[in-house]
């Protein structure tokens, strides 16, 4: 296993122009390839954040088959990176909801993971209204992926507010979670959670995000960012578009572990 790992985060303020929104990704990615990161990964939602959330509907593609998907594994092979493509809707058993889909695409293009978010977000507070099980469909199991960097476990945005997914064997010693979260749920709990999984686990977190206004007048958090196994958050990019770095230091997390092994101590 390598010891260390240089990895970004991508931010980004995606719209409703699809077209733009993946060609601003494809730069974004190219970039932190030029800057050495061996794993990049993007913020969920990253190719569509429209007004109305079933425009993403019909761009729902076969598992495996699709100009999305295919984009993403020649960014993957092109730059010779490990590249997490945060969101990409994939269809699901009926025409009316989709799979909010992380896919982790090896640098020769394949796609070695597929993750389908398994917490739908629902939010209610004054003018704000999320309900993600209107247009979506959600997984029904947790998922890990062998990396050179050892286990990571995939989720998406929602799901760190449910603590149990990452509890699921094997142990994971790195974290995605590329997110679309409000401004007013960011700013409580985004570095929270994130920091909390991170110790519960003594596991890297890398969490791209959404930032800024998008049409329809929702607004993200952004704070992209990269943590280490104690907490400490190793990069942040608050606002607008660009990217966290990181050069993860896997030799010190083996020593976390062995200093604190509380995930040998657990007893539920």
């Amino acid at each position: 296993m390598a010891n260390t790992l240089l990895a970004a985060a991508i931010q980004m303020c995606s719209g409703d122009d699809l077209e733009h929104n993946l060609a601003r990704a494809a730069q974004l990615v190219a970039d932190a390839a030029k800057a050495g990161a061996r794993l990049v990964a993007l913020p969920e939602y990253f190719y569509l954040m429209p007004a109305d959330e079933r425009a993403r509907l019909p761009l729902a593609e076969a598992f495996g088959n699709g100009p999305l998907q295919t984009q993403m594994a020649k960014l993957a092979q092109q730059h010779g990176i490990w590249l997490l493509a945060g969101t990409l809707p994939l269809q699901s058993g009926d025409a009316v909801h989709f799979h909010n889909s992380s896919l982790l695409f090896s640098p020769d293009g394949h796609c070695v993971a597929r993750y389908d978010k398994m917490h739908l977000f629902g939010f209610r507070h004054g003018d704000e209204c999320y309900a993600e099980a209107d247009t979506m469909q959600a997984g029904d199991h947790p998922v890990s992926a062998d990396t050179p960097w050892g286990s990571l476990r995939l989720s998406v945005c929602y799901d760190l507010r449910f603590p149990e997914l990452y509890r699921q064997p094997p142990a994971p010693g790195l974290i995605s979670a590329p997110a679309a979260f409000t401004r007013s749920t960011g700013q409580a709990h985004w570095d929270l959670l994130l920091r909390t999984r991170a110790v519960e686990n003594l596991a890297f977190v890398i969490a791209p995000a959404q930032c800024g206004r998008h049409p329809g007048g929702k607004e993200t958090y952004g704070h992209s960012m990269i943590i280490d196994p104690w907490g400490q958050v190793l990069a942040c990019h608050a606002e607008g578009e660009g990217m966290a770095l990181a050069r993860l230091d896997l030799s010190e997390q083996n020593s976390w572990r062995t200093r604190l092994p509380a995930l040998q101590h657990r007893r539920l």
